[in-house]
Formats: structure tokens, C-alpha cells, sequence
């Protein structure tokens, strides 16, 4: 699948044994209507186009011995230099890769977007990472069947924060890690569901009252789900100490 690269000013190419699992579910929602209206553009190459025999083989056996199977350094390098990537960051998904958080992501999001290839079998040739410097990214400790899902996730994380895609800035900004924080819970109608009913605070009218409730409930659900990540908060500008986290209120 490829859609127009040289005009989108965000684009990703995939190096993949499998194009045709994209776009996928990039091609739905937001990022698919993104995509459809040239807010980012999506290319996903054939890794086997850059085979050199006639069975068209990218791998071989472990050198060392072992199972499986490892994706061979010259034809994984040949499908690397076919593509034009220019500075563009070149990522490789990977279980050992470093985790990937949403700095990174909007990191990624505010260049002109990634070149990323997806492993599959045991791995990859160690030399062709080294020699074209592919970033190791890691979507979580967990193993995949390959790397395809997680590049789909590292886009999808992507694309939601390029300009245009979501319908209100505050979308991308006030959720989930944009600032070291868990989410705070979220409420809509109905009033009552189930005899439970919705804080309160938040249908007072009073704007600084449900800014501090969604603060406190968002630091104290990081620091019940996430300690590490509570462990990294700044300390308390007046005592230079760590701030006891407030208790959940809600959901726990």
C-alpha cells in the first residue's frame, strides 16, 4: 500500500515481509481520514522485493546454531538504501528496544516521519542494524509475532498529534503521559448509571474546582498503577520533598 509521499508533510515507510496488512486499522478514524486527505501519507515496501535469488530468500540459520530462522543483513540493508529516507529517523521494532513513551512519539510526530522496519522469525542480522543505524524501539515487554502491529502502533500514536487530525488541540494534550500523569477519569450522561453517579465537581461550573479533582485523581492513579512513573514527578517547589500521592476517590 502506498499513498502520495512527496506531498504529505508527515510520512512513514514500512519495511515489511507482509504489506499487505497495511494500512489496516490506519485506514480507519482518525488516522484514516487523515490519511485520505494527504495530512500524512503511508508507504509499506516489500522486503522480499530486495531478494537477490530465485526463491526470493531474506533469511537463514542462526550463525551459532539454535531455531528459527534470522533475516539476512544484505537483503534487509539492499531494502534499506532502495528507500530515499533523507535524515528521517530509521527504527527497527524490537522486544530489546528502548521503551517507547510519548515524548518520543511527539518527538517523532514533529519530524517529517519515520523509515520503520518490522522483524520477524528470531531477529534480526545484528550487522545491519549496526551499519545503518537503525533505533531499536520497543512497544512493550511483551513478544509479537513480528513487527508489524507495533509500527502500526508507533504511527497511530503519531499521527493523532499531527496538526489537523484531531478536532481539538486539547485532545493531544490534556491525556495519558502528555505530562508524566495517568489520565484522570472521565464521565459523560447519563446522571446516574447503575446507582453510581457522576462526581459531583464536575457538574458544579466551577472551572478551578474540576481542574484541581482531575489533577488529584490523575496523580493518584499514577502513583497506585504507575510508581515509576511517580517516582519521576518533580519534587514540591516549597519543601524540595516528593508529594504524598492523594488517595483514588474512583474505579478502584
Amino acid at each position: 500500500m502506498t499513498s502520495d509521499l512527496s506531498s504529505a508533510p508527515w510520512r512513514a515507510t514500512v519495511l515489511t515481509l507482509f504489506p499487505e496488512m497495511f494500512p489496516g486499522p490506519l485506514g480507519i478514524s482518525l488516522a484514516g481520514k487523515a490519511l485520505a486527505s494527504g495530512l500524512w501519507a503511508l508507504e509499506a515496501r516489500d522486503i522480499r522485493a530486495s531478494a537477490t535469488d530465485k526463491h526470493r530468500s531474506v533469511d537463514d540459520t542462526p550463525a551459532g546454531g539454535g531455531p528459527g530462522m534470522v533475516l539476512r543483513a544484505d537483503v534487509l540493508a539492499a531494502a534499506i538504501d532502495a528507500v530515499d529516507a533523507g535524515d528521517r529517523p530509521r527504527l527497527v521494532m524490537s522486544p530489546r528496544g528502548r521503551p517507547l513513551t510519548q515524548a518520543r512519539v511527539a518527538e517523532l510526530a514533529a519530524g517529517p516521519g519515520p523509515l520503520i522496519v518490522c522483524g520477524r522469525f528470531e531477529g534480526i542480522d545484528q550487522r545491519v542494524i549496526d551499519a545503518r543505524g537503525l533505533e531499536e524501539v520497543s512497544i512493550g515487554d511483551y513478544v509479537l509475532s513480528g513487527g508489524e502491529i507495533a509500527a502500526m502502533t508507533l504511527i497511530d500514536a503519531c499521527v493523532r498529534l499531527l496538526p489537523g487530525v484531531m478536532g481539538k488541540l486539547a485532545s493531544g494534550t490534556d491525556e495519558s503521559f502528555s505530562d508524566g500523569l495517568l489520565e484522570y477519569p472521565q464521565y459523560t450522561r447519563p446522571q446516574v448509571f447503575e446507582g453510581r453517579e457522576i462526581p459531583d465537581v464536575l457538574i458544579s461550573g466551577d472551572h478551578a474546582r474540576v481542574a484541581k479533582w482531575r489533577l488529584t485523581e490523575a496523580e493518584a492513579l499514577t502513583a497506585a498503577r504507575r510508581p515509576d512513573l511517580w517516582a519521576g514527578r518533580p519534587k514540591a517547589p516549597e519543601s524540595g520533598k516528593k508529594r504524598k500521592p492523594p488517595k483514588i476517590t474512583t474505579g478502584e
